[in-house]
């Protein structure tokens, strides 16, 4: 019998009857999952390394074929829109994004095109993201626990026993990688997730929302941090998503991804605010929890402004 996730998989088996054995066996390479809802954008023509180098975050003008990356579409004021994994065949570069975020992606880096030889296609009905341990193939870009994931043509067979998306998201969250639209909200920043690094670029010419993220890594800390919570294994239920996570009574943030894993137990990921103390016991929706840092209080802030030259004008 074939169980289905909640939002935003749905369309997905959460498993197949074993989620437990399902995440032994993705995590030994034994099976595959099959993210078919993932979004697949398609970017061709020469000038399509250089022109994403402009709007993303990550550096692309010199991209190798074959070598993949991620990269962040801000807004103009720092947030992040989209969280894009990517790899270039040489021909065009393939992007594979949240479920249902594909088609806006697409239609915004159309509208920036100009004169640029470069087209952009949304080919999610056409391609599927199929991840394990092990996996190889042309369009192939890391993934979370050494795993691999491939863009291959949908319904392509991966050759290996199917493990839901359950088996697939207890292993993200495991590894503390934080998922756009379920660990995070509408104001958050790169630095808020650890993503300074893997997916953007610090040293790079000018892209949409780099004033916020110049800003923060130089003058500032973010206003919030992940953390990684492990959740008190006698509550027979997981924190909602969005629900909010309280230290001491007073809300300090909001939960976000959650699962059972099958050594760790009950865990999940939350957003709080960068001044809760690292040591502080926190309430998930009512389930207690211990949090291990993510991300450090101390991210951002490379420069000490000396406190008698704050608020002096030129």
């Amino acid at each position: 019998m074939t169980f289905y996730a909640e939002a935003p998989d749905t369309e997905l088996p959460a498993h197949f009857g074993d989620p437990y054995a399902e995440q032994k066996a993705l995590e030994g390479g034994e099976a595959a999952v099959v993210r078919s809802n993932r979004g697949v954008v398609r970017v061709s023509g020469p000038d399509r390394l250089s022109w994403l180098h402009s709007l993303l975050s990550q550096h692309l003008s010199a991209l190798a074929p074959g070598e993949a990356t991620q990269a962040l579409l801000l807004s103009p004021n720092g947030h992040i829109e989209h969280h894009l994994h990517l790899v270039d065949d040489g021909s065009a570069v393939w992007a594979h994004v949240e479920p249902g975020t594909a088609a806006d992606l697409a239609a915004f880096l159309d509208r920036m095109r100009f004169m640029l030889r470069v087209e952009v296609e949304d080919v999610s009905s056409s391609y599927d993201v199929v991840t394990g341990l092990g996996l190889s193939g042309e369009l192939s870009l890391p993934d979370v626990a050494g795993m691999t994931s491939l863009i291959v043509p949908a319904g392509t067979a991966t050759g290996r026993d199917p493990a839901g998306i359950w088996a697939y998201e207890a292993l993200r969250i495991a590894a503390h990688a934080p998922r756009l639209g379920v660990d995070t909200d509408h104001r958050t920043i790169p630095h808020e997730l650890g993503l300074i690094g893997p997916a953007v670029h610090l040293n790079k010419g000018c892209y949409r929302g780099q004033e916020t993220v110049a800003r923060v890594h130089n003058l500032g800390r973010p206003p919030r941090r992940l953390v990684f919570l492990h959740l008190d294994g006698s509550v027979d239920r997981l924190p909602s998503k969005g629900a909010a996570v309280t230290a001491d009574g007073r809300q300090v943030g909001f939960a976000g991804s959650a699962a059972r894993h099958h050594e760790l137990g009950p865990i999940g990921l939350a957003l709080v605010k960068r001044t809760v103390p690292v040591d502080a016991p926190l309430v998930a929706d009512g389930v207690a929890a211990a949090q291990e840092v993510v991300v450090s209080p101390d991210t951002g802030a490379n420069v000490t402004i000396d406190p008698a030259l704050r608020g002096r004008r030129r």
